[in-house]
């Protein structure tokens, strides 16, 4: 009995890949119309009868959710994937995690490549950049897909996006240090042009102005490299410092100390994310609490609703951040 022809074979013999032919079996303007015709005419010559009932259970009985996030080497999107495995694991879905490593080359090949192994559902930690394809390519898929943390650039409003207050954890913070009777405050840290650090800026932005002072800021990579390097290049009359995220924070601790500066009295010192590590280092470290392992349990569970019940989650959520004053901050 002849074997009847599958997806593969109709790839191999117009010379494109699966996902290409999958496209144009989804009916997909992300493919050429040449290319899509050829590829329909190799379906016919080939006798390939799509089962879309048969690709539809495929798909929702895979168990798989893609997470594909941007920098797992920092902590604090680590915990956050840690604790969203776990909490999808809970519920019989398995992970799969991709790493973009900031580029959005990468990013795409992730998505892609989740798609094409069926995956259930999608949760995105954008890299910086331009996304290339990647919204189109999950909207063809018909997936429950949600962007956390950061947004996708240029596609900010076509997937339901959560994140943190990041406004209000900068303002409370700068707040905390004009309560030390600090006043000249730098805001150290964070790419130019980045919505993430234009967000994490605006309130100490405002609470400096509101208070008559001058901010100032300081951007470079959101590194320890970055943080340790800046101890020697802040201004004399530094009073304080707001990181833009821990590992700049704990950079400079390092820096400062070597500078022979006492960090809590000679200048204070504020991250942001509150990461483990800020409770274990000396001084320990003040930050900008955004509690990442509730948030990854609570995304979990919005992506489930949507998987289980088609709950989508509304378009944007803000989750509240608290300021954990240390030492580093309040002397020691």
């Amino acid at each position: 009995m002849k074997r009847r022809p599958t997806i593969l074979d109709v790839a191999q013999a117009a010379g494109v890949s699966k996902s290409t032919v999958s496209l144009v079996l989804q009916g997909s303007d992300l493919v050429r119309e040449e290319t899509a015709t050829s590829v329909r005419e190799t379906m016919a010559r080939l006798g390939y009868v799509y089962n879309r009932a048969a690709a539809n259970l495929r798909s929702a009985s895979t168990g798989l959710i893609g997470l594909v996030i941007n920098d797992l080497r920092n902590p604090f999107f680590t915990e956050f994937a840690t604790t969203m495995q776990m909490r999808m694991a809970e519920q019989g879905y398995a992970t799969v995690i991709g790493n973009s490593d900031e580029d959005p080359a990468r990013q795409g090949q992730l998505v892609r490549s989740m798609i094409e192994h069926g995956v259930a559902g999608l949760v995105i930690s954008p890299a910086f950049g331009d996304p290339g394809q990647v919204v189109d390519q999950i909207k063809a898929a018909g997936i429950p897909a949600m962007q956390v943390l950061r947004q996708l650039e240029g596609a900010e409003a076509q997937l339901p996006f959560a994140s943190f207050d990041y406004a209000a954890g900068g303002a409370e913070a700068t707040r905390h240090l004009l309560e030390q009777c600090c006043r000249k405050i730098i805001f150290l840290g964070g790419l130019a042009g980045r919505p993430i650090t234009a967000e994490r800026a605006s309130g100490y932005i405002a609470e400096m102005q509101a208070a008559g002072l001058e901010p100032v800021c300081m951007e470079g990579p959101a590194t320890r490299l970055h943080g340790s390097e800046a101890a020697s290049s802040l201004p004399d009359d530094t009073e304080a410092v707001l990181c833009f995220n821990d590992l700049v924070a704990l950079g400079l601790l390092n820096g400062l100390a070597r500078a022979g500066r006492h960090v809590g009295k000679d200048i204070r010192l504020v991250g942001f994310d509150n990461i483990q590590e800020c409770n274990e280092v000396y001084p320990a470290l003040s930050s900008v609490s955004c509690d990442i392992a509730q948030f990854g349990h609570d995304m979990a569970g919005r992506l489930l609703n949507w998987l289980n019940a088609g709950e989508r989650p509304p378009m944007e959520t803000r989750a509240p951040v608290a300021l954990i004053a240390r030492a580093s901050s309040l002397g020691g």
